[in-house]
């Protein structure tokens, strides 16, 4: 029965974030058509509402194309192997009925972001083309100096919270936010967000000029279609985590999805404000500005903890 029970809500689960991340798409061209002063998509179904599925059908049912060349039995996996990884992440979200809520859902979610580093590195390199060779390794060194910063702030809350599990946010959140508490902190978190997902201003894997479309640039019908809804599945999945992290993490009320919806608007909002970044800054500003911001926030909770600590005793 408890495995039938965990097998229905993987199941749930998974159909939920595919139908979210349909509507992500939809929003994201709504915002962004707006932002440059022209319509989105308007024609198919009630102001385009039906875009994101009949995309899908197109993409699904187009003919997949291999290279010659390509290293083929990679090449076809690691856009599955994404798009497996970006869902599996969800299992630390704390559920109502507590099958997944496990103890050490931050370190599963450390493992999982590791993880996708090699899917990318090898769609971009089993492709056997220069361009997508070139887009992964840009893409695998941003994000490899991104989840330093991410790993530093998780593991100051961590020292905070006093344990692994995300029901520990929502506990201590109840009667102040984390985002009161540690603001400079949600602002590195935000960018690192951006930075891990490839999205603008850090959307170095897909230099149009130089690179065309950077790793994925071989792919096309359903591996591009699953390498796409792997990435906003992850920009779904940190809108979550940000909400839990810093925004009272109520993860049972309806305020919660507007609180997640909220993020996700952010995340679009900067990809139709900001021009890209150049890539030498953006390693300057993970290694040399985040990385000291992480490190002193990781030294004062951790001294703060032992303070409180040693009063208690």
């Amino acid at each position: 029965m408890i495995l039938f029970l965990f097998l229905m809500e993987s199941i749930i689960m998974f159909i939920s974030v595919l139908v979210g991340v349909a509507f992500l798409t939809l929003l994201e061209r709504k915002v962004l058509g707006y932002i440059q002063i022209r319509k989105g998509p308007n024609k198919v179904g009630y102001c385009g509402i039906i875009q994101p599925f009949s995309d899908a059908i197109k993409l699904f049912n187009k003919e997949q194309t291999f290279p010659m060349t390509s290293n083929y039995l990679p090449y076809y996996l690691s856009p599955i192997f994404s798009l497996f990884l970006s869902l599996f992440l969800w299992v630390i979200m704390p559920f109502y009925f507590g099958l997944f809520s496990f103890n050490l859902g931050l370190l599963f979610f450390l493992c999982c972001t590791s993880m996708g580093v090699y899917t990318v590195m090898i769609a971009g390199w089993s492709s056997n083309s220069l361009y997508a060779l070139l887009g992964g390794l840009r893409a695998v060194s941003q994000t490899i100096s991104y989840e330093v910063s991410l790993s530093l702030i998780l593991m100051s809350f961590i020292f905070m919270a006093g344990g692994y599990s995300c029901d520990l946010f929502i506990k201590y959140q109840y009667f102040c936010w984390f985002l009161f508490i540690s603001f400079p902190l949600m602002i590195v978190w935000f960018a690192s967000c951006l930075a891990e997902t490839n999205r603008t201003p850090f959307d170095f894997a897909e230099g149009e000029s130089e690179l065309v479309s950077g790793f994925n640039v071989e792919y096309s019908s359903g591996g591009f279609a699953l390498i796409f809804m792997a990435e906003y599945s992850s920009i779904l999945f940190m809108s979550m985590f940000f909400v839990v992290m810093f925004l009272g993490g109520d993860v049972y009320s309806f305020v919660f999805v507007f609180k997640l919806v909220l993020v996700s608007f952010a995340f679009i909002w900067v990809r139709g404000t900001l021009p890209r970044y150049r890539y030498d800054k953006l390693m300057y500003l993970a290694w040399k500005s985040f990385l000291p911001i992480s490190l002193n926030y990781l030294v004062f909770f951790g001294g703060l903890k032992i303070l409180i600590l040693s009063f208690l005793i």
